[in-house]
């Protein structure tokens, strides 16, 4: 028997080549460096990965952001978990500080598939242990996985960013429908403000069709918060500004944790009377829009406070606390 093997626990972080830029901030917040990883695709698209180091007995956590084009990059995270899974590490947590295909989390109508469902089945199948993931589209997708998922809130940063160029007593936050009344609250509560709701209906045979009707509460000359989880292609968001500043608001600002800013998203913001949108780098699209009034903060420092939590077998639950 070797004389020099210890019991000492290994902290051991990988990236996946959708969004390295996030990746290496959480590596950075960790005092810690990524491990070299080679990842290519061959002709036909599929995906090959190697560690180039050994993972045996180690602690894993690999981060991989699920952004266009999202299947290609939840598949190499699947095989990259696999790889691990093989190579004999100790624990395999995925990071995802976006998870893919949290919309379809129930089905709305017969014969729809609950897909969320899918791609917490798929990662346990490849050999996750655990999941951390940031402001998922509805609570109830982290009763999906049959193991730990840690669900991460990037609300207090957001908010502490617009309450530091405000004026709260000129505030009041806007939820964007019904759905997001809850969310809304929190932020209510945080930074001290009314709340107010867009009432919304959505034409659901026709894909990001919106018509809004009306605004619940007092938003006349009051600079008004829309926050909400993820902008996709931005109709919503834009749709909900329109009618905010019709019932006199005298100014919007956009507060959502997922830019993810599809098809007509970028031209939908610049064209938009709202003042500033605010995201986190959960994905990298927001930072690549190039315009003025998007402003990106980093979720690094939420994700890796986690990641040392679990590690060191501490309380990502004391997260909430801040909420």
């Amino acid at each position: 028997m070797r004389a020099d093997r210890t019991n000492e626990r290994t902290l051991l972080l990988f990236a996946g080549r959708a969004h390295p830029e996030l990746a290496g901030k959480v590596a950075a917040e960790l005092g810690a460096r990524l491990v070299p990883t080679q990842a290519r695709d061959f002709a036909n698209g599929e995906i090959y990965v190697r560690y180039e180091e050994s993972v045996r007995g180690a602690d894993c956590f690999v981060i991989q952001s699920h952004t266009a084009p999202i299947n290609t990059w939840i598949m190499e995270q699947l095989i990259m978990i696999d790889a691990l899974k093989r190579a004999s590490a100790r624990s395999i947590t995925v990071v995802a500080p976006f998870y893919g295909y949290s919309r379809q989390d129930k089905k709305h109508k017969g014969r729809e598939p609950i897909s969320a469902r899918l791609l917490a089945d798929l990662l346990a199948s490849a050999g996750a242990d655990r999941i951390i993931t940031v402001d998922l589209h509805t609570d109830q997708i982290a009763g999906f996985f049959d193991g730990p998922m840690d669900h991460l809130f990037a609300l207090p940063t957001l908010a502490d960013h617009i309450a530091a160029g405000s004026d709260h007593q000129r505030l009041t936050v806007v939820s964007p429908d019904a759905g997001r009344v809850r969310v809304a609250d929190r932020w209510c509560d945080r930074l001290g403000t009314p709340l107010a709701i867009v009432h919304k209906k959505r034409d659901k045979d026709v894909a990001h069709q919106v018509s809004v009707h009306e605004v619940v509460g007092e938003v006349e000359g009051r600079v008004c918060v829309l926050v909400d989880d993820m902008v996709d292609t931005a109709g919503t968001i834009c749709a909900a500004a329109d009618a905010l500043y019709d019932s006199g608001a005298e100014d919007v600002i956009v507060a959502a944790t997922h830019g993810i800013l599809s098809g007509p998203a970028v031209d939908r913001l610049k064209n938009s009377r709202v003042s500033r949108f605010v995201f986190t780098d959960t994905l990298p699209t927001a930072a690549a829009t190039g315009l003025a009034k998007v402003e990106v903060l980093s979720i690094a420092p939420v994700i890796a406070y986690a990641i040392r939590e679990i590690f060191e077998n501490g309380s990502v639950t004391s997260l909430l606390d801040d909420l």
